[in-house]
């Protein structure tokens, strides 16, 4: 005799298919939640690890700015080192060139000629002194011309003082570098003769 199934076993295979969803839909949310946790700490650390680098580049930018103006602070020193220094040579090698400038100055002086000042502004030489006449002045101003440490002279005033001896004059000369490679340092006369741009009365 064939047996009937009489319970309602379609019922219960829906409950079991059911039920078999709600697990496997409940451990793709807890496989999802675990992901995205994962993922979200490894962005923090991520996040974490990126902001410790501009900490550290930060601290390495301030340490890099404070040397370079320690550089720059050196370079300033350097600078106004190199300017004190060239000032101490130019003043070194200044001071041969006074002696041979007084040097020329006795040689190219002419007899009946005597200076009573001599000042000096730069390159620019100033005589003042007294002459028994004015072509000894002119002497002077020709030994000057071909001197090796002076050059363009320029008479400016020459006239007789009463009473005094011979005629006072001022001259003007510019100071050159003495050339080395001219035979001789004394006074010589030079093809260029000298000028009298002042008023000259007397002898």
């Amino acid at each position: 005799m064939p047996r009937i199934n009489l319970l309602p076993w379609r019922e219960a295979q829906r409950k079991e298919r059911k039920l078999r969803f709600v697990v496997a839909l409940g451990a793709a949310a807890v496989c999802a939640f675990a992901v995205t946790g994962a993922v979200y700490l490894l962005y923090n650390e991520m996040i974490d690890e990126q902001v410790a680098r501009n900490e550290l580049l930060k601290q390495q930018i301030k340490i890099l700015d404070r040397q370079i103006e320690e550089i720059n602070d050196l370079e300033q020193t350097k600078r106004q080192f190199i300017a004190r220094m060239q000032i101490i040579e130019k003043l070194q090698g200044s001071r041969p060139e006074i002696v041979h400038l007084f040097d020329q100055i006795v040689k190219t002086l002419p007899d009946g000629v005597y200076l009573t000042g001599v000042t000096q502004s730069g390159d620019h030489l100033k005589f003042t002194g007294v002459a028994q006449s004015s072509t000894r002045v002119s002497t002077f101003m020709r030994n000057i011309d071909s001197s090796q440490w002076m050059k363009n002279p320029t008479l400016e005033v020459i006239q007789s003082a009463p009473g005094a001896f011979g005629s006072s004059f001022t001259l003007d000369a510019q100071e050159t570098a003495g050339d080395t490679d001219t035979a001789a340092d004394g006074p010589m006369q030079g093809p260029k003769g000298p000028r009298i741009v002042a008023n000259a009365r007397g002898r």
